[in-house]
């Protein structure tokens, strides 16, 4: 179940009261008189089906409500209520499966931002991931992979081929391009400064690594990896099982690659890097179709129930 609140122009709280009486899926409605004070007018709230949710709130934004009033949105994790049971039950559709987009290109707007937090998570992943590279230790790899933060702009860049948002591919494009290459840049110079110290040697990267040598050794496997994993990272976003992203995040190596790449830059060893930055560009275009694919899919299944809420 969704949250709705509300704030209501007075001369338009008839109007939208009537839209959500009307529509299947809603229950708890309250309204406040007089309660709002910026802007003035009244709160309305209401609990929601998730999957009357996006119908919903296309209506609302064609009311105008988004510009005259406000429009928030809260997950409910538990609501004991015979009336919420009714409300799922009589929505079209299953919730699990329900879309809203408008949390999905908020989401991942805000994820495909390009901040200075972002390019530090970024920076510190690919680090990790060269220690691991040159220890050969699969273990740093899981975990620079697990903080690594890019599959934000990689789903902002699918999520807006889907809705046809150019702003949307451009921010979370620059996003993904300017941040590797700062990781990228500052990982070499982060290389030359451990192999000053002789923490870094040039023997451990020529030498054997079976643990790793998999990260610039690219093959069409490394696509079939990114493009699943690129399915579940999309589903877990579109259902709000955000806890699947981390098993995503540690099944591709994006970060992995990009690290690799910059320690074998900075030995002259330009057949991994080549390598490498093959395996990145193969496993980024794995996700991204991937991602473009499950939405466009997901927004086709979906479109049976209609864009608008059904009539009670």
């Amino acid at each position: 179940m969704l949250h709705l609140r509300l704030l209501v122009p007075a001369d338009r709280t008839d109007e939208v009261l009537q839209l959500l009486e009307k529509t299947v899926g809603t229950t708890h409605l309250v309204v406040l008189s007089g309660a709002s004070r910026d802007p003035v007018g009244d709160v309305v709230m209401c609990d929601v089906a998730r999957e009357a949710g996006d119908g919903l709130l296309a209506r609302l934004r064609e009311m105008g409500l988004d510009r005259t009033g406000s429009i928030a949105i809260e997950h409910i994790d538990l609501s004991l209520s015979r009336r919420a049971d009714r409300a799922a039950d009589e929505a079209p559709g299953e919730g699990a499966d329900a879309v809203l987009w408008e949390s999905l290109t908020d989401a991942t707007h805000e994820e495909s931002t390009l901040s200075a937090t972002y390019l530090a998570f970024l920076s510190l992943a690919t680090m990790i991931a060269a220690c691991g590279v040159v220890l050969d230790n699969a273990i740093l790899i899981v975990g620079a992979m697990a903080v690594g933060p890019e599959f934000g702009p990689l789903a902002g860049i699918s999520t807006a081929l889907v809705r046809r948002a150019p702003r949307l591919a451009w921010r979370s494009l620059l996003a993904l391009v300017v941040g590797f290459a700062v990781a990228m840049v500052l990982t070499c110079g982060f290389s030359y400064f451990m192999d000053a110290v002789g923490l870094f040697t040039e023997n451990r990267v020529e030498g054997p690594r079976p643990n790793t040598s998999f990260i610039w050794q690219p093959d069409w496997m490394s696509f079939v990896v990114a493009f699943l994993a690129g399915v579940a990272g999309t589903l877990s976003l579109t259902s709000a099982k955000s806890g699947a992203l981390v098993g995503v995040a540690i099944s591709v190596t994006t970060v992995p690659a990009a690290a690799n790449a910059a320690v074998a830059f900075t030995y002259g060893d330009y057949a991994q890097t080549w390598g490498s930055s093959t395996q990145l560009v193969l496993n980024l275009a794995g996700i991204v179709i991937a991602g473009t694919l499950t939405l466009a899919t997901q927004k086709l299944l979906w479109a049976r129930h209609g864009t608008l809420p059904a009539a009670r």
